[in-house]
C-alpha cells in the first residue's frame, strides 16, 4: 500500500482531541530541523519534536494548534508533537469549548 495523498486540507475529514496525559499547544517558533517551540496549555513553554510519521506529511507553522505529549523521561520541557488542527478544526474546538480563545 502507498502513502494516502491529500491534496487539499478541507479533505481531512478526522479531527483527535487529546488523550490522558496530552496537551493543546500553540507553536510560538521554528527552531530548524524538526524542532519548535510550543505554549502548552498548562503554561510551560516545550521544545516540540516533529514524530516521524507527520514529518512529511503535514507541514507545521507559527501559530499552528497542535496535541503534544510532554515526555515522560528526561527533560520534562520536552516533548512529542502528535497532531496538527486545520483553521476549521481550530474555528470548532474553539466553538465547542475544548480550547481557550489565547492561551
Amino acid at each position: 500500500m502507498g502513502k494516502r495523498k491529500v491534496l487539499n486540507e478541507s479533505e481531512l475529514k478526522e479531527m483527535q482531541l487529546p488523550a490522558e496525559g496530552e496537551l493543546f499547544g500553540r507553536v510560538i517558533k521554528m527552531m530548524g530541523g524538526e524542532n519548535l517551540l510550543v505554549k502548552c496549555s498548562d503554561g510551560v513553554t516545550r521544545r516540540g519534536r516533529i514524530r516521524g510519521k507527520l514529518k512529511r506529511r503535514v507541514w507545521i507553522r507559527d501559530n499552528d494548534i497542535v496535541i503534544i505529549a510532554p515526555w515522560e523521561f528526561g527533560d520534562k520541557d520536552r516533548g512529542d508533537i502528535l497532531w496538527r488542527y486545520t483553521l476549521p478544526q481550530v474555528d470548532w474546538l474553539k466553538a465547542n469549548k475544548h480550547i481557550e480563545i489565547d492561551f
